[in-house]
């Protein structure tokens, strides 16, 4: 009976480790990296900085206010990204063809790269380029594309909650657009690289009658391009030994439960 108990709280202590253990990858996985936080930390309501000052395409310095006279989606980028970026703007691209309200008029895209090295000569080539992809008849000021100086672009991140972190010559950071009301509140966070143009059109319709609205829990994506390979070749090793915990755990207790039995026979 003694050996019983031992082997069921050994048991039980290595099931709770192998928990935490794989409860910590999780947490790595989908937004905490070795270099501080990273992902939304989502500001339900809160206002974007309306006098803040970017520069447009043109080189032009523009204010937030001076955009953001209609419910406006915005993205946080930055144009030589080769991970998650070019999806999730060829995703918004894709959206701009399909939604059933008119860019432009319904509604504006506001696109801004939070890296300080992208240039308007840059913020154009992207726009245009994108624009080709939308399959209808878009007109540029529908989706702009802004840059700005660290300080300026941080000020707007942190007023949405976009966490992001530099590594070398690349930036990891999450993947996900928000919908701001014509005021500039936060009305909405939609999380990934493709959208349902049906959920974006209900978010910017809401955003319209300056309604907000939670955000339907689901799993983030992160741009890892500059993520050193050695720490998704950890999170591998974790993964593969807590299983293996896990059968080991189920064996002993398996065994405690036929020992059990056959003593209950003899």
């Amino acid at each position: 009976m003694r050996r019983r108990t031992i082997l069921l709280t050994t048991a039980r202590a290595i099931a709770g480790a192998t928990l935490l253990a794989l409860s910590s990858a999780g947490r790595l996985a989908v937004g905490q990296t070795n270099l501080g936080p990273m992902g939304v930390d989502e500001h339900l309501g809160a206002t974007v900085p309306l006098d803040l000052a970017l520069v447009d395409e043109t080189g032009q310095k523009v204010t937030l206010r001076a955009l953001i006279d209609r419910p406006t989606i915005l993205t946080l980028n930055y144009f030589t990204c080769a991970g998650l970026c070019s999806p999730q703007l060829n995703g918004i691209a894709e959206l701009l063809g399909q939604i059933g309200l008119t860019p432009g008029k319904d509604f504006r895209v506001l696109t801004v790269s939070f890296d300080p090295r992208d240039t308007p000569e840059v913020a154009a080539r992207k726009r245009d380029n994108l624009l080709r992809v939308v399959k209808r008849p878009v007109s540029p000021d529908a989706w702009r594309f802004l840059t700005g100086d660290a300080a300026s672009t941080k000020a707007l991140t942190d007023s949405v909650g976009f966490e992001f972190q530099k590594t070398e010559d690349a930036f990891v950071h999450p993947g996900v657009i928000i919908v701001l009301t014509a005021t500039g509140r936060v009305a909405r966070y939609l999380h990934g690289t493709s959208f349902v143009p049906a959920d974006v059109q209900l978010a910017l319709d809401e955003a319209a009658r300056g309604l907000v609205r939670p955000t339907i829990p689901q799993l983030p994506e992160n741009c890892r391009t500059s993520v050193p390979p050695g720490r998704d070749y950890a999170r591998r090793v974790v993964r593969i030994a807590g299983l293996v915990t896990l059968a080991v755990v189920g064996l002993i207790i398996g065994g405690i439960i036929l020992r059990g039995k056959a003593k209950q026979e003899g």
